[in-house]
């Protein structure tokens, strides 16, 4: 078996990178005559873009400059090139670059070989961002390695990851025993000494101050008493503030008249002479701020050594020092430290109880054993890789759909409309509504009462009908956007909003759900077809041209709009045969935003008149929209940092925007209404994927909490903010994925009793 280990590594000085080291030696100590250079390598992370920061072992095969996202890509090529049989993945937030290390999500999703991840960080309160990273990562991994049990249940009941993905396997010690002569004793400063000790990287929170300032009442009852604080100042301490925490420290000691029992060992220190320490100490101290500390390597370094641990009631701290291993006073408590440390140096019978008790735990948890916890966890996932999650991917099944909720969307309405905008999940009254948001509600509205006769949806259409009304002008055209005082801020909107208001009014009339909408709908439509001939913008067009069709489903007949419908569609098709070349198969010189409503548009257009010329460009352009947004199974549309412009071969990746995705679906669902072909359903449901995490960056965007939308996809990370635009367009893609399930099932069961009634003759 040969593994990769993901994950900081030596020389760079983090506890990561020693717990890294540590575990790929107790896994190789427990393969017989093989190397460490046999069953390992390391895909290094590095904290900057120098590769040669560090001067790494042989074993390290490639490194990962965290903020470079190209080296994610191809460690991943290297990866699935190489003949390991499974990837140890060690997971801490600040190693991988982007927003809360939202790298690190296309890269395992690149990997082809099972992956076991370690969660060394698991927050009770995360962010969104946070929790859907780490959900990512269980969805992705085989196994789940977690340090303590607390931290299972944080993974079942706030990251909804099932136990059984979930393994615990303890924090490793060194497999090391107490020299028979201490060379700790023989230090001049430590000599005839009772020692308190602490170790570990220095950084302000790890609250070595209230051990400082418990000195005083300690000293006072044992004068030969020193703390010795063992270890360098954490690098990012250094870099930002220097040794300033450090010398506060100093100051301290010296205001409480300490300073001869305070005793600085500013260096970094092997396991050997580490265990020398441990095991010389009388007490050790971990005095965290708070309790937010899922696992602590120093801590369970302490009590493999056997020493006498005394700690706030960090998470770890109260699970590792149960059952009378260790004791445990309150966070920033320097008078109840001192009295605990004054108990128990008076009180030797209690501090060797304390040290046996730690060090017959200490022995379950040594490398070697740990090592091979993780040997039996690698072979099943190696042995049995778990192919579930992506085939399930692949078949259209109402289990993988969150339920269909309004709750944001009523959030986002008052009796004037849908605001536009969204600060997070709240509404941003000050930039007040437009058109486009409305007629997208109305359709969403419609599309919900057909589903299931939802009666929210059937009170939320007179306020979005009501604003159009109110918006249309004497001449058809509509006004777009109202401040929240229901003031006009425009004298007319643009060919784009008055596309869309057409296609909500079409789809009104098409599906309305009383008499009386109908009509209400017909007055707005046939007022705005005399504006029809003024529109040149070419999505204005593509946006009417929908709408006039689910129109003409209704009224087939109506030789008035169907001449308006041709005369819309010819000017689409004019522009992409003035366009066109053998390269470029698209309508306008640049894809920018909106691209698949083209055609969509089209298919809706050959639907109603059967043209077999616009169904032939629907479906090269169509092919081409594909070439540029797909990558293999996943759906990347144009970004809206600098859109795909003829004769450039680089396509922007992000912003990647909620409206690409609802008019790709729309567009794929269309396709397979005309055509009948499931692979269009198919990429129907792998576009409406993107939402729930389907995309480049493996981060849903479908907020399951709010039940928003986040309004795009940023390289880092997704733009937090769920407005209008991008909830509809999520709300739009689940319904037409809800109406194409529902229709498949239908056709599945028509076809079935046919079949029957075929063989029954």
């Amino acid at each position: 078996m040969k593994i990769a280990y993901i994950s900081t590594y030596p020389p760079r000085e983090c506890g990561l990178a020693t717990f890294n080291n540590n575990l790929i030696k107790a896994i190789t100590a427990n393969f017989e005559n093989q190397s460490l250079m046999e069953t390992s390598m390391v895909i290094a992370m590095n904290n900057s873009d120098d590769v040669e920061e560090y001067n790494y072992p042989k074993e390290v095969k490639f490194v990962i400059r965290q903020n470079n996202q190209d080296d994610y890509i191809q460690a991943a090529k290297f990866i699935n090139e190489s003949d390991v049989d499974a990837c140890i993945l060690q997971h801490e937030f600040g190693i991988f670059g982007g927003e809360s290390g939202i790298y690190v999500l296309p890269f395992i999703n690149q990997i082809e070989k099972p992956i076991i991840s370690i969660l060394h960080t698991i927050l009770n309160a995360p962010t969104y961002l946070q929790k859907s990273i780490i959900k990512e990562i269980a969805k992705r991994s085989a196994k789940i390695v977690v340090m303590s049990n607390k931290a299972v249940n944080f993974l079942q009941d706030i990251y909804q990851i099932s136990k059984d993905k979930i393994q615990v396997i303890e924090h490793g010690v060194p497999d090391l025993e107490a020299p028979t002569v201490n060379p700790i004793k023989q230090i001049e400063e430590l000599k005839n000494k009772k020692i308190l000790l602490t170790f570990g990287l220095i950084s302000r929170n790890k609250g070595l101050e209230t051990v400082v300032k418990a000195l005083p009442a300690i000293v006072a009852n044992h004068p030969d008493v020193v703390y010795v604080v063992l270890g360098n100042t954490h690098p990012g301490v250094v870099k930002n503030s220097g040794e300033e925490y450090r010398d506060y420290l100093k100051q301290l000691a010296a205001d409480l008249n300490v300073s001869k029992h305070l005793i600085f060992m500013n260096r970094f220190v092997e396991e050997e002479e580490l265990i020398d320490y441990l095991t010389a100490a009388d007490i050790y101290v971990t005095p965290y701020f708070n309790e937010a500390q899922i696992t602590s390597g120093t801590l369970s370094y302490a009590v493999g050594a056997g020493a006498a641990v005394v700690s706030t009631p960090y998470w770890h701290a109260q699970e590792l020092l149960d059952n009378n291993r260790g004791r445990l006073f309150n966070f920033k408590d320097d008078v109840g430290l001192a009295n605990i440390v004054n108990q128990l140096l008076e009180h030797p019978d209690k501090l060797k109880a304390l040290k046996r008790n730690a060090y017959q735990y200490g022995l379950n948890l040594r490398w070697p054993k740990i090592g091979k916890s993780f040997i039996d966890v690698i072979e099943k996932a190696a042995k049995h890789p778990d192919y579930s999650d992506k085939i399930l991917r692949q078949i259209i099944d109402r289990s993988l759909i969150p339920e269909f909720d309004l709750s944001y969307v009523k959030r986002l309405t008052d009796d004037t409309g849908i605001f536009q905008h969204a600060k997070f999940g709240i509404p941003n009254r000050k930039e007040g509504y437009c058109i486009d948001d409305n007629s997208r509600a109305l359709i969403m509205a419609l599309m919900s009462y057909q589903e299931d006769k939802n009666p929210d949806a059937l009170n939320l259409l007179p306020v979005y009908l009501s604003y159009i009304h109110d918006l249309q002008l004497d001449n058809g055209n509509f006004r777009n956007f109202t401040s929240f005082s229901r003031q006009f801020l425009d004298e007319e909107g643009s060919d784009d909003s008055f596309g869309r208001t057409v296609w909500a009014l079409g789809y009104l009339i098409n599906a309305s759900p009383n008499r009386s909408y109908t009509e209400f709908g017909y007055e707005l439509f046939f007022k705005s077809v005399q504006h029809f001939k003024n529109l040149t913008h070419l999505r204005g067009i593509c946006n009417a041209i929908t709408g006039v069709s689910y129109y003409l489903k209704t009224h087939p007949y109506d030789e008035r709009i169907l001449a308006e419908l041709n005369t819309l569609t010819t000017k689409l098709i004019s522009s992409y045969q003035n366009t066109k070349d053998e390269e470029w198969h698209w309508f306008e010189d640049h894809l920018t935003y909106d691209n698949a409503i083209f055609p969509l548009a089209l298919f809706h257009s050959a639907e109603i008149t059967g043209n077999e010329e616009v169904l032939k460009i629907a479906h090269e352009s169509l092919s081409y929209l594909e070439k540029i947004t797909f990558s293999l199974s996943t759906v990347n549309p144009v970004g809206n940092n600098g859109w795909h412009i003829r004769g450039n071969s680089v396509t922007p990746m992000y912003d990647q925007q909620a409206i690409e995705i609802m008019a790709m679906v729309l567009m794929y669902h269309q396709a397979y209404v005309v055509t009948r072909e499931s692979e269009y359903m198919k990429k129907m449901f792998t576009s409406y994927l993107w939402f729930l995490g389907e995309n480049s960056l493996r981060i849903p965007l479908y907020d399951s909490d709010t039940k928003g939308c986040a309004d795009g996809l940023q390289s880092g990370g997704v733009n937090r903010n769920q407005g209008a635009e991008s909830t509809l367009a999520y709300l739009i893609s689940h319904l037409t994925v809800l109406k194409a399930v529902k229709y498949e099932n239908q056709l599945n069961g028509l076809k079935k009793e046919v079949k029957l009634i075929t063989i029954d003759k």
